[in-house]
């Protein structure tokens, strides 16, 4: 087949030199862009007539390039694609199209501006045995499809840049897309970090159709062997893709449950093999891509299609962070912030987006928590408490009723707040709560106490075990029991000194600058941009 002549392949490293080679095999392919030159040694070795290049520049602005095909960590997939597509070139970006839903939407919406045609890397859209399936399931071979679960397991590539989920999962759910050919109503996924903080090395994802058809994804890279496994399960037969298969990688089963005398029977027959094309999947793909620029015509795999298995990868992650609490697809999610399940928010609370309360935490009726918050392991926050935006909470920390944060404050680990000066348990006192203020920015330090009725000024320090009997001023440093006034804090939280015989202060480490007045300082001009 004759290809365009004139595709770029940028990133020609693990998976990049297979879309080298296939597009080098159908005469289109011009120039490879990477960052390795031990790379593209390589490739000038094997393929002499292609141009190579570390300028990603470069094949932006060459006229002969017509088409790109992105094939880099997939944190880069979005910025390259975007780059190339402002550079009216038709773009192929591996999986997935990009890591927010966000900045797919955004390549979409490109495409269409420009007039280009933009084809996300399902591989497995294309491999042959999926229109088989889907034939079967559409001619009710298999009756009424019931359940489909899929394994996807390996021992490495282990990733830095996205986890399972990402670098996995996008193949099962493409697959289980096209054969159902509706979204799924709910999803929920379960998870473990074991070899990198942060980063998921095994996943179990689940989604729920309208139709009734359940589906699960297990996707791992540490397992002992390598499986790829999609069984299709209906009321009347079964289905089994197995890709690692030499052969026969797809099987139907007349297999299932008859009802004799009221009671279930279970029917096991021998397995049939289906024929499917010997075809390489990925060069299917890259024929595909190379015919949807000559005709003008949509991929299989458009933008469209990478935005649908995009919003269920995000939605998989969003249960992956909330400890597997479902999500809905198709509105957004009732809660916006983060609850462990350990953790307990009163009826009457008001959570800001973002917020994330972890273990053993307790949110009292009436508490207004702000944005992006972080409430941490085992806090109390009282009734009528409010909480500013992005303020911190560490362990232990019990924010009584009276008490009142402002945006950013910082509460260190075991610190204390009091409401009442005079505690008896015998005699209630809540009608004598004195008010506590902290003002935006001011940081108290772990194990600190704040005695009740005391306002703590905008970005002041509060040491570490200090004891505060008394207001603090704006940017003061206060230490020991009694806390006392030790000197002044800069708002990006280092200490600030005075020149001599001057009333000035000027941070060392940012360049702010204040000034000294009644006891007090305050600032007097930003920083100056470096340079």
């Amino acid at each position: 087949m004759q290809g365009t002549q004139s595709v770029a392949v940028v990133g020609a490293g693990y998976w990049g030199r297979n879309l080298v080679r296939n597009f080098a095999s159908l005469d289109a392919l011009k120039t490879v862009c990477d960052l390795n030159p031990k790379v593209l040694e390589r490739v000038k070795s094997q393929y002499p007539w292609v141009k190579t290049t570390e300028s990603f520049r470069d094949v932006l602005e060459s006229p002969e390039v017509e088409a790109l095909v992105v094939a880099t960590p997939a944190e880069h997939h979005y910025s390259l694609a975007l780059e190339a597509l402002r550079a009216e070139k038709h773009v192929f970006v591996e999986k997935p199209m990009a890591l927010r839903l966000e900045d797919g939407e955004d390549l979409v919406e490109q495409a269409q501006k420009v007039g280009r045609t933009l084809m996300v890397g399902h591989l497995l859209e294309y491999h042959p045995a999926v229109p088989k399936m889907k034939d079967l399931i559409d001619a009710g071979e298999l009756g009424r499809i019931q359940y489909v679960y899929s394994n996807r397991l390996n021992l490495g590539k282990v990733r830095n840049e996205e986890n399972i989920l990402w670098s996995f999962a996008p193949h099962d759910i493409s697959i289980i897309l096209r054969l159902l050919g509706e979204m799924p109503t709910q999803v929920t996924a379960l998870g473990g970090n074991y070899l990198r903080p942060g980063i998921a090395d095994v996943t179990i994802s689940t989604m729920s159709f309208d139709s009734g058809v359940k589906a699960h994804i297990f996707v791992s890279w540490l397992h002992p062997y390598k499986e790829q496994r999609l069984v299709v399960v209906g009321d009347q037969k079964m289905m089994v893709f197995n890709d690692v298969e030499s052969k026969d990688k797809l099987l139907l089963f007349d297999r299932g449950i008859d009802w004799k005398e009221r009671l279930p029977v279970p029917r096991k027959e021998d397995a049939v093999v289906v024929p499917i094309e010997e075809l390489e999947p990925l060069r299917l793909e890259c024929e595909h891509f190379l015919s949807c620029i000559r005709d003008g015509s949509a991929p299989r795999t458009d933008g469209n299609n990478g935005l649908k298995i995009l919003r269920i990868l995000h939605a998989c992650q969003e249960s992956l962070e909330r400890a597997g609490e479902p999500v809905i697809m198709g509105r957004r999610a009732e809660r916006s912030y983060f609850l462990h399940p350990t953790s307990i928010v009163d009826e009457h609370s008001a959570i800001g987006e973002g917020t994330r309360i972890w273990h053993f935490s307790h949110v009292m009726k009436n508490a207004r928590i702000g944005c992006q918050c972080n409430i941490g392991q085992n806090v109390v926050v009282g009734s009528n408490v409010a909480i500013g935006d992005h303020v911190k909470i560490q362990n232990n920390v019990s924010v009584y009723e009276g008490v009142i944060l402002e945006d950013y404050v910082f509460c260190g680990p075991s610190m204390v707040f009091t409401n009442v000066i005079n505690p008896r348990s015998e005699i209630p006192r809540k009608d004598e709560f004195r008010p506590t203020i902290v003002r935006r920015g001011a940081t108290i330090g772990a194990n600190a106490t704040i005695l009740c009725g005391h306002t703590i000024g905008e970005y002041a320090f509060v040491g570490a075990g200090a004891v505060v009997t008394r207001d603090v001023p704006a940017y003061g440093l206060v230490l020991g029991n009694p806390a006392k006034l030790a000197g002044w804090m800069c708002r990006c939280g280092n200490r600030i000194a005075a020149g001599e015989d001057s009333p000035h202060y000027q941070c060392s480490a940012c360049g702010r600058e204040y000034v000294k007045e009644e006891g007090s300082i305050r600032p007097v001009s930003a920083p100056q941009p470096a340079g």
